[in-house]
């Protein structure tokens, strides 16, 4: 049974623990994430006697961890971009030996890692010119302000600083009343009997207006960090590593601190420390996009419950045991994919459609043999906007009828699902479909995979255009009919794909006027790859009947593509 211990420690106490190695963060903390900003305002909430909140403590020892089990060692430097956000930086894992680390820091990570840098580390900034990879970086000091003449605070703005505490990368150039506050820890100022003469020394270029409160600063900066116990914490015992992250997670569900991903990701690096860097060899080239999100969930479609959402040691072992396989899975899904003529980085930001088909390639080893069922699947979940809603439900639906098809997906499975059936109330539905809209643009897509060309940009184009419907209408149709034409301009039988330049010369053409304008060929190639109806007019008096007969067109192409 666990135990709760209360306890205090000053600052100085807490991050010598951390610099002698007694202190350590467990495997699924998240990286280091608090900006330049944040520091200054957590020392100027210190200086003006501000709580900083408890800490939460996890006692470790030979009874709750294993030689197995991965700790993370707290930054001793930091680079901040020039946004003045920090980089993100991966903690560097390690295994403990309990004889001298007793305690993993299971919530106050940011608040002690930014401690732990403005007194023991380093900063550094980069600048705007200097891109990540280059290694370009100026060391930035943080700094506070005895000269109270020269502070630059606004007293009047909400959540601002009182004091004037701030990140200088502006070494060369640094005020004479400026002091760095990791100067506090000299040995000259903990040693009673030369601390008065330090803050002497330090204050000596500060007029003799701003003395005192100068005196006042450095005192309370000791004192705050010497002398007060500021590091409230509760310390847990008698824990093991699962309870330890089940209480992560809860302390971190609340407000903002963190993203479920963020969380989910943490939990799957505490039992397998290398996840993050084998996730960034698949996450390049195609799948580049996706994100660590796409391959959690994929895991949990293929070993656990992907309707919870919960990353277990279990589901983590079977990706870690599986993982050659899985990235197998993931090529495959690719090459199946570009058979049909569709890039997989299509889906980068809608992959849960994709889930399914990896769970099918994973467990049929003849599913080469099967790529029509796959791309009935995947159209119908398109059109039909499958997942726009339930998603996690409809996975597990997929999954349980692809088990119950002997691991495969048919059109006979599709033809038995609700929501995947092919009716003439769905296809109605895409016909309606409108200029702008996902499915417009999906369904035009996959109409046109034949011809369009992946290195051009192809924009939805109106065939009879839009302005002509703004306008006076044809003597000869009434108005009854011009208002319900009006309504259909922008559905997708008046819809075609056009290169964009191309667009851009076309403008408002008249449709009649535009085809007239090409050559035969030119008209063969259009009509073709419009899909506009044989010997119907192209004037817009009649539009009805352009309109009706490659809307048939359409619908019997679309019910090819669907199986």
């Amino acid at each position: 049974m666990s135990r709760l211990i209360e306890n205090s420690i000053t600052i100085y106490e807490a991050l010598q623990n951390i610099r002698d190695g007694k202190y350590v963060m467990p495997a699924f903390q998240r990286q280091f994430v608090w900006s330049m900003e944040q520091i200054e305002k957590l020392w100027d909430s210190i200086l003006l006697d501000y709580p900083i909140a408890t800490f939460l403590f996890w006692h470790v020892d030979d009874s709750n961890v294993t030689w197995d089990t991965y700790f993370c060692n707290f930054l001793s430097e930091v680079t901040f971009d020039s946004r003045k956000q920090a980089d993100s930086v991966n903690y560097e894992l390690t295994s403990i030996n309990v004889k001298n680390t007793d305690t993993a820091v299971l919530d106050g990570q940011q608040r002690l890692t930014s401690l732990y840098l403005s007194l023991f580390g380093e900063g550094y900034i980069r600048p705007n010119y200097a891109r990540k990879k280059s290694g370009d970086r100026l060391v930035t000091k943080l700094l506070i302000e005895l000269n109270k003449n020269k502070i630059s605070v606004d007293e009047e703005e909400y959540n601002s600083k009182k004091f004037d505490i701030k990140f200088s990368e502006k070494i060369g150039r640094l005020s004479p009343t400026q002091f760095e506050i990791k100067n506090i820890i000299d040995q000259k100022f903990q040693d009673d009997s030369t601390r008065e003469k330090a803050i002497e020394d330090a204050i000596v270029n500060v007029p003799a207006d701003s003395k005192e409160y100068a005196r006042k600063i450095l005192k309370k900066l000791y004192n705050k960090i010497f002398v007060e116990k500021l590091i409230r914490y509760t310390e847990i015992t008698d824990m093991k590593q699962d309870d330890a992250l089940e209480m992560f997670v809860r302390f971190n569900s609340g407000g903002k601190p963190l993203r479920k991903s963020e969380i989910t990701m943490s939990i799957l690096e505490a039992y397998w420390p290398s996840a993050k860097t084998e996730f960034g060899k698949i996450l390049v080239d195609s799948y580049a996009n996706f994100g660590t999100d796409f391959i959690i969930r994929s895991a949990l479609m293929l070993y656990g419950d992907v309707v919870k959402s919960n990353i277990s040691k279990k589901i983590a072992e079977e990706l870690k045991n599986n993982w050659n396989a899985f990235k197998k899975a993931l090529k495959d899904l690719e090459r199946v994919l570009k058979g049909m003529k569709i890039e997989v980085s299509r889906f980068s930001s809608s992959w849960n459609v994709l889930l399914p088909i990896i769970y099918y390639i994973y467990y049929n080893p003849d599913f080469d043999k099967n790529t029509e069922g796959v791309r009935a699947y995947l159209l119908r979940a398109i059109f039909f906007t499958y997942f726009q809603s339930g998603t996690t439900g409809k996975l597990q639906q997929m999954k349980s009828n692809i088990n119950s098809f002997d691991y495969e997906i048919t059109i006979e499975m599709l033809n038995q699902m609700n929501d995947l059936r092919v009716t003439d109330g769905k296809i109605e539905d895409v016909l309606n479909s409108e200029k702008g809209s996902r499915v417009a643009g999906e369904v035009l897509y996959y109409l046109n995979l034949d011809w369009t060309n992946k290195n051009f940009k192809y924009e939805q184009d109106h065939l009879h255009p839009e302005s002509r419907f703004n306008g006076s209408k044809p003597i000869s149709v009434s108005m009854e009919d011009w208002k319900r034409w009006r309504g259909m301009r922008n559905r997708l039988p008046n819809l075609h794909l056009l290169e964009g330049r191309s667009n851009g010369s076309k403008n408002d053409m008249r449709l009649v006027d535009y085809y007239n304008d090409m050559n035969d060929e030119q008209k063969a190639e259009f009509c073709k790859q419009a899909m506009i109806p044989q010997d119907v007019s192209l004037e817009i008096e009649d539009f009805e009947i352009f309109y009706e007969k490659r809307k048939a067109i359409l619908t019997e192409k679309i019910r090819e593509l669907l199986g």
